[in-house]
């Protein structure tokens, strides 16, 4: 009865005949209903150690990248990555693997995604290079920690299910027990890529419509989209100026804009009159604001308050389109007041494919006209929410909780402490860290609620009634046995290998969950029939599950498929190279650092 309902999850994992969630909860259901496992224990998964752990380190990374630290990485690696495609796409992916180690490899993937594509608009880079290793680097972080995976969260609860049905011990795996061999495979796959990336990466370009972002937008219209802080010294031909008269003299230069006592200004009004020792942020061509610098006798300055109008979490350029029919068509741009009502700054506006010359507040808007502007993110959602105008270039809606990043880094850390140095269940330890974020306020309830990926928790809580069935019912024995009887002339490491392809091949068709908690117990008593150690074969599978280049079955491969224009043929030339390799790799770091 176990192998028929076996069977049938395995049809329904590789078919997607439903939703693979949907799945494992039918298969839950059949189990319950058959017998095989008591009523009580059902659904126990929803409460079980794994699942709870999941939760949490969801809840965790969620704050991490609300509050601006997950950008702050990616930010760092722009920085220093340069130009160079195999220092670019190291970097990138090493990031990604790092990341990984403590959140979901498919979070882990999502944010770096966007900021990968930055770097190939920036760079001329082609992104179908530098989003693969990033992928595949994303997966491999998941083998650096206990909490990095599904599988590895769920590998200690799976090692004592087994202990108790078979009367054994099994000491439990710690947090960084597995990193030593994480460390050896996420190297592996950085060093395949970085020597042989350019035979084996695809070279085509993304088939997919490309973001009108920041610098999306800046590349189309030709606007630089760099802030220039500066400073207004005493003897400055600016000082007693208004903004009107200076923007109309220099029309290639915007101020976008003005600190002074009355503190900042985000595009300060037209009458606005320019004080001595005022700060300025200047937007326009580059060449356009170093001749003005030098004709006004400006001092380059650090950006201070205006910082957070060179982040492009918070501010940036945008496309607004005049809805048509609605009441601003026929009025002039003055006067909508968008510039002191909403601190709007309007650089081009375009009809009919030309961009409008003379004095831009003169000018009567028509139905379709397209503005090009400059604005802080939260002034451009109340515009957004106007329905005279569509905002259609993509931007953040709402801004990082950067003043939090240091709730969320403190609690993050305090988590991974009481992991490593108390006797604290795993999952109170990581929903302590939780706790302490959704209280201070680094992320809200309803954050939290969606930083959660539910369809992961029911496919993992679904998941274990089938894996204590297999164990329960003498299925994984008997398999075992097979196993055993087949290969039993195998080496030790010959029959770690084995289970690894095997470990490899499930998690192709099913999810690296639905592989774990099917393999595991398989591993276990391989092991024991063979007289090795059951705790090194359980975390052989609960990593080698993790071996999901081949095809774009894994989540990141199918997260990725779309933007970088991927063929299956891509990922069995790519990820066949590293399929092997981890393999290889695998094996001999298991027992050497285990």
């Amino acid at each position: 009865m176990v192998l028929a309902i076996l069977a049938g999850a395995v049809v329904l994992f590789v078919t997607e005949i439903v939703r693979i969630d949907v799945a494992a909860i039918l298969v839950m259901v059949v189990i319950g209903l058959t017998g095989l496992v008591p009523t009580p224990d059902l659904f126990a998964g929803f409460a079980s150690n794994a699942v709870v752990s999941i939760i949490a380190v969801m809840i965790l990374a969620g704050a991490l990248d609300r509050t601006g630290v997950m950008r702050g990485v990616a930010e760092f690696i722009v920085h220093v990555g340069g130009a160079t495609e195999r220092r670019v796409g190291t970097l990138i992916s090493l990031g990604a693997g790092g990341i990984s180690a403590f959140m979901q490899n498919i979070g882990a993937a999502a944010l770096f995604l966007p900021i990968t594509d930055r770097i190939s608009e920036r760079t001329g880079l082609p992104a179908p290079r530098l989003l693969m290793p990033m992928g595949f680097a994303a997966i491999l972080g998941g083998t650096l920690t206990l909490v990095a995976s599904g599988p590895l969260i769920l590998l200690n609860d799976l090692l004592a299910a087994s202990a108790r049905n078979l009367e054994i011990e099994i000491a439990p795996y710690a947090l960084f027990a597995p990193t030593p061999i994480g460390l050896a495979l996420l190297a592996s796959g950085l060093l395949l890529f970085g020597t042989l990336g350019q035979s084996l990466l695809p070279r085509g370009e993304p088939s997919r419509t490309v973001p009108r972002t920041r610098a999306r937008v800046a590349e189309i219209y030709g606007l630089a989209h760099r802030v220039h802080p500066v400073r207004v010294p005493a003897d400055s031909p600016l000082v007693g100026r208004d903004v009107e008269s200076i923007e109309a003299e220099w029309k290639g230069v915007r101020l976008t804009a003005l600190v002074d006592e009355d503190g900042l200004r985000v595009a300060p009004p037209r009458e606005v009159v320019i004080p001595a020792g005022a700060t300025l942020a200047l937007g326009g061509g580059d060449g356009a604001v170093e001749r003005f610098i030098r004709a006004q006798r400006l001092e380059p300055t650090e950006p201070g308050p205006l910082s957070a109008l060179g982040d492009e979490s918070r501010a940036g350029l945008a496309e607004v389109v005049v809805r048509p029919g609605s009441p601003v068509v026929g009025r002039k741009l003055r006067e909508l007041r968008l510039r002191k009502r909403l601190g709007l700054n309007v650089l081009q506006i375009h009809r009919g494919g030309e961009v409008l010359d003379g004095v831009l507040r003169e000018v009567e808007l028509a139905s379709g006209d397209v503005l090009v502007l400059f604005s802080t993110w939260n002034r451009l959602a109340e515009l957004d929410s106007d329905p005279s105008f569509v905002v259609v270039s993509d931007h953040p809606r709402t801004p990082p909780r950067s003043e939090k990043a240091p709730f969320a880094l403190g609690f993050f850390a305090l988590s991974l402490i009481l992991v490593v140095a108390t006797d604290l269940q795993l999952s109170l330890a990581l929903m302590t860290g939780a706790a302490g974020i959704l209280v201070t306020g680094a992320l809200t309830a309803d954050e939290a609620y969606r930083s959660v990926s539910w369809k992961t928790v029911f496919l993992l809580a679904a998941l274990i009634p089938l894996g204590q069935a297999v164990e329960e019912s003498g299925t994984a024995a008997w398999i075992a046995e097979g196993v055993i009887s087949v290969a039993g002339e195998l080496p030790a490491w010959g029959m770690q290998l084995l289970i690894a392809i095997l470990a490899t091949g499930f998690t192709l068709i099913i999810s690296n969950v639905g592989a774990t908690v099917l393999l595991v117990p398989l591993a276990v008593n391989v092991a024991i029939g063979i007289g090795a150690d059951p705790a090194q074969f359980g975390l052989i599978v609960a990593l080698a599950v993790s071996n999901a280049f081949l095809l774009p079955t894994h989540q990141v491969n199918a997260l990725l498929m779309g933007p970088g224009g991927y063929r299956v043929r891509d990922y069995l030339k790519a990820g066949g190279a590293l399929t092997v390799l981890f393999l290889l790799v695998l094996i001999p770091a298991v027992n050497l650092f285990t």
